[in-house]
């Protein structure tokens, strides 16, 4: 690959995903894009550099752009963020939403599913607690590919290896074969939508939690502002933001802010001091 071809292709990434990629990424590129090429009989790589040159399809565009934007996630990923879920987080909406009764969740590059599909395992543990309340998750991507997969909610041994105790398997999942399909009702608890955090996040409604883990770190600094802004946007005064534990708020916004005592949860600067006050 030469250095045009992949300054040309980095270009595209970062204008339709935000995606920055390093030099030193050039293999990463060509190892994901050569299927890409194989699907749309292109030979080579520089033949789909030329393709993009002469003016490329937008489905090739999309192709491109989805191949290099999905990222790696599993089920409960990292722990200590559910733990937090369900200590922290559940526990003060249910009080500070006893009056209507409604919370609201998204998940926001959601991939393959693992982490709503997490979230949706949690509510499940305290369902009784959640009696007569409305809860809906919305999980979002802009790969339809990973959305597809999310949605039929199917996955290898390894996937559900991965983060799964095998109580939680047994429990909400049924055996196809050497996959694992979730169960009904899990899924039904998700909603899925294709969306670019790029683009303005109006459309999707107003958030008690929003959670945009390992997101940001692919991103340049303009784009994280703009990312954090337009979720700050979305947020409810007294809403709750979960972050990747590499990635802040900080330099980047100042419409949010850290929550005290708890990592990588942020919270609207209107609404702040009044969740570190719950939080103690």
């Amino acid at each position: 690959m030469n250095r045009a071809d992949f300054d040309m292709i980095c270009k595209l990434l970062r204008e339709q995903s935000g995606l920055v990629l390093m030099a030193d990424k050039a293999y990463l590129l060509e190892s994901r894009l050569l299927p890409v090429a194989r699907k749309w009989k292109l030979a080579t790589f520089d033949d789909l550099a030329k393709a993009l040159r002469v003016g490329a399809d937008t489905a090739l565009v999309r192709d491109i752009v989805q191949a290099m934007t999905t990222n790696e996630t599993f089920f409960f990923r990292d722990g200590r963020p559910f733990d937090q879920i369900r200590d922290f987080i559940l526990p003060t909406l249910l009080k500070n939403r006893a009056a209507n009764r409604r919370i609201r969740i998204w998940s926001a590059a959601c991939s393959s599913g693992q982490e709503p599909y997490s979230v949706a395992i949690l509510l499940t543990d305290i369902a009784e607690a959640l009696a007569g309340w409305n809860v809906e998750i919305v999980a979002s991507d802009l790969s339809g590919e990973m959305l597809a997969r999310a949605i039929e909610g199917t996955y290898s041994q390894f996937e559900v290896q991965r983060g799964l105790p095998i109580a939680r398997l047994v429990k909400h999942f049924r055996q196809m074969g050497d996959r694992w399909q979730i169960n009904e009702q899990i899924r039904g608890m998700v909603r899925y939508r294709e969306f670019n955090l790029l683009d303005d996040p109006s459309s999707l409604g107003r958030f008690d939690l929003v959670l945009c883990r390992n997101v940001l770190m692919y991103l340049d600094h303009e784009t994280r502002s703009k990312v954090l802004d337009g979720i700050a946007g979305q947020m409810a005064p007294d809403g709750f933001l979960f972050l990747g534990g590499a990635e802040t708020v900080l330099g980047l916004t100042d419409r949010l802010q850290p929550i005290d005592g708890q990592r990588a949860v942020y919270a609207p600067v209107v609404s702040a001091p009044a969740a570190i006050a719950a939080a103690g």
